[in-house]
């Protein structure tokens, strides 16, 4: 998929669909839990050797000198994701995780450099098909609770713009989403100011649902929330994927995806490093990367060890061990700022 191009059909997009996808079988870089299952034959989500770069001025000379330089931030990057499980997304600040969630949801800088396969519900996407799907097949619960109107009720906000013949039955939508969540009628009076966190929380999830998503991709959904909230948050979206739908799910709370999630993509560098079960959490020797395996001696659950030869071991794998220590001990500022400055190139 590169940015311009048509979504590819006929004999490409047969191909893929022709590919016998066994619920249990490893494919496509991964292997499965026990919740995966390939509707149709194919995945929800499925993204094939995603790479993006930008093209930036060198900052080392000045400004009407500084030749250009490309930058790359995501290589060669596969990713899936099944109806009716949450697949776990964890990485470092800058590894890019929040540049894999804006390519998902077809959203390119102008500078950009975009290259690989986006494939949803069986079809392969490109920009202009990706931007349709947005809050419609596709729908983002974002990071930040800024993302909300200051000026605008919550209600109208969710319900969104509309014809006039369909105000009442987004209505009736938005309060139906309302009550499953938790939130009461007066609520859609209120401003994003006069929202608790939790509530905010919950309101952003009512949005992306508003139009009936297969595929939520949730944005760091539990910052700023206590473990109670963080727990409620996640369990919304447990329940999404129970019935049915797929979710993306960008944290840097390992501990408590893996309490949700059905599997987990291990980011670092740019990539998937490793993409396997939670259940392949249960103990290191049953991770394949290092960088997984030093990811498991590093939870807090674990003592926040190291692997007990990467500290003197290779340099490679030393890396790996501090990598780690510093992703389970990283808040999600560090992951807001780089996606503000990934945005800015």
């Amino acid at each position: 998929m590169k940015q311009g191009e048509p979504a590819c059909a006929g004999a490409e997009a047969g191909a893929h669909e022709e590919h016998d996808h066994a619920d249990r079988e490893r494919h496509h870089h991964h292997t499965h839990a026990g919740a995966s299952h390939h509707e149709h034959g194919h995945h929800l989500l499925q993204v094939e050797h995603l790479s993006v770069s930008f093209q930036m001025y060198d900052e080392s000379e000045s400004f009407f000198a500084a030749p250009r330089r490309r930058v790359s931030v995501i290589d060669d990057l596969s990713i899936s994701v099944h109806a009716g499980e949450i697949i776990a997304v964890v990485g470092a600040s800058g590894s890019g995780k929040t540049l894999l969630a804006d390519s998902v949801m077809g959203l390119f800088e102008p500078n950009s450099e975009v290259s690989g396969d986006i494939w949803f519900d069986g079809v392969l996407q490109d920009a202009a098909s990706l931007a349709a799907l947005r809050g419609h097949g596709i729908a983002l619960v974002p990071q930040s609770v800024s993302s909300l109107d200051p000026l605008m009720k919550v209600g109208k906000q969710v319900e969104g713009a509309c014809l006039r013949r369909d105000r009442a039955r987004r209505r009736a939508r938005r309060q139906a989403l309302f009550v499953r969540y938790g939130l009461a009628g007066e609520v859609a009076d209120l401003y994003p100011h006069e929202l608790s966190g939790g509530m905010a929380r919950r309101v952003l999830l009512c949005s992306a649902l508003m139009e009936d998503p297969k595929l939520i991709v949730a944005d760091e959904p539990t910052p700023g929330l206590d473990l109670d909230l963080a727990v409620r948050a996640l369990s919304d979206l447990r329940s999404f994927a129970d019935e049915g739908g797929g979710v993306l799910l960008i944290t840097h709370d390992i501990e408590l995806a893996l309490s949700v999630a059905d599997r987990v993509a291990v980011f670092r560098d740019g990539t998937v490093v490793e993409e396997t079960s939670v259940e392949s959490f249960a103990a290191p020797e049953l991770l394949e990367h290092p960088f997984s395996r030093a990811l498991w001696h590093a939870l807090p659950s674990h003592g926040f060890e190291t692997e007990p030869d990467a500290a003197f071991g290779e340099p490679e794998r030393a890396a790996d061990a501090q990598g780690a220590k510093a992703l389970v001990g990283a808040g999600d500022a560090g992951d807001a700022q780089d996606a503000g400055k990934e945005r800015a190139c």
